[in-house]
């Protein structure tokens, strides 16, 4: 009897090519957004054929849901495997290790997560706030100083931000310092920056004196909530009181007022950072007032700010380039200054714990739900400060 080498494409299938489809899947999401991503794109990364990815899940939505879920798990996994009496500092190392070792496909979670239908955005929730909730409890038993739950948030929101940016560093590195600027946190006391809201004066957003002034105000809302990819001209239209096609006399088409949108983020973010530096007597004040003013734009102006920084990915990429300059310059004011203030930083590490401190911002207002109060932007300024500086 003669035995025949197997030649069928079954015969080299690696045996866990769904994991392989979905690690792909959730670079593809984060990279490009979910409705900017494709089958056929996230199908040439693992070298199959699209039909192939379809054996595997039905349609793109329930491959994103699959991606939506795995970092999650990982992070409850990493939790499961510590000790019962794990100190806060090896929980939280476990925390940065997984997310470093998949920092690619983790950015769908900050923006994109809200494509998720209602149970699927419901149980990933219930996910991290297990995740969030075991971190407090250890905070609360290491640093009983109040606010537990928002200071669990704001590490977390540091140790995530590693998934939202391209910043090239040892890995090595970033663990050491993502978990130092966590720690930083959650040993702060909230109160820590009392009165720095009161010393930032802000910006206001134009008033809407015209017809395509006002068309920029109504969708900016629309975007933020239901996100770019699902409004409609109609939509904005309704909401100005316009017919649909008069939409078009003022904007060429629907990416021409994202684009506005982001324009008017992003020099609203350089005045903002421009007066508080005015205030700034030495580095390390400069860098508590960059934080302060960052703070108090993101409670203000929280729907053109997160349409900015949520939709930049899905515009055409001769429109992204002066939105990504602006957001290199803005970054570069705060390296700069956090260098000053820590000399021990080389730039690329000061660059990682500016976006870390983004993402504290992100998070932390996330939680108390973007209510403007001094009180709130006072904490969160103290939580940034700490995360930046030692």
């Amino acid at each position: 009897m003669v035995l025949r080498s197997p030649t069928s494409a079954a015969a080299t299938r690696p045996p866990n090519r769904k994991q392989l489809i979905i690690e792909a899947a959730g670079q593809v999401f984060s990279e490009r957004g979910y409705h900017a991503a494709s089958m056929e794109e996230i199908a040439a990364g693992v070298g199959i054929s699209a039909a192939a990815l379809y054996r595997h899940f039905p349609n793109k939505y329930a491959l994103f849901a699959a991606c939506a879920d795995l970092m999650v798990d990982r992070l409850v996994g990493a939790l499961d495997e510590a000790p019962p009496d794990a100190a806060l500092p090896d929980m939280l190392a476990a925390l940065v290790r997984v997310t470093v070792a998949h920092r690619a496909s983790g950015g769908l979670y900050r923006w994109e997560a809200r494509y998720l239908e209602r149970a699927d955005r419901r149980q990933l929730r219930t996910k991290f706030a297990q995740v969030v909730d075991r971190v407090a409890e250890k905070v609360r038993q290491e640093y009983p100083l109040g606010g537990e739950h928002l200071r669990a948030v704001a590490a977390l929101g540091a140790i995530g931000s590693i998934t939202m940016h391209h910043t090239s560093i040892a890995q090595r590195r970033i663990e050491d310092l993502l978990l130092s600027s966590a720690l930083r946190m959650v040993a702060t006391d909230p109160g820590a920056a009392a009165g720095s809201a009161r010393l930032v004066e802000l910006p206001a957003l134009p008033v809407p004196r015209t017809r395509r002034a006002e068309i920029l105000a109504a969708a900016i809302p629309l975007f933020a909530r239901d996100g770019f990819a699902n409004v409609t001209n109609g939509q904005i239209a309704q909401a100005v009181g316009l017919a649909p096609s008069a939409i078009y006399r003022h904007y060429p088409g629907k990416v021409d007022i994202l684009v506005a949108a982001c324009l008017q983020a992003a020099g609203l973010l350089a005045q903002a950072v421009d007066r508080s530096l005015d205030q700034a007597a030495d580095p390390r004040q400069a860098v508590v007032a960059l934080t302060a003013a960052y703070v108090a734009y993101s409670f203000e102006h929280n729907a053109l700010n997160s349409v900015a920084e949520a939709e930049i990915r899905g515009l055409p990429a001769d429109r992204q380039r002066p939105l990504m300059l602006a957001q290199r310059e803005h970054i570069a004011v705060w390296e700069q200054q956090l260098r000053l203030a820590r000399p021990d930083l080389d730039p690329r590490g000061a660059r990682l714990l500016v976006h870390a401190g983004f993402g504290v911002v992100v998070e932390a207002g996330r939680a108390l739900r973007w209510q403007n109060t001094p009180g709130h932007r006072d904490t969160v300024t103290a939580l940034v400060t700490s995360a930046l500086t030692v």
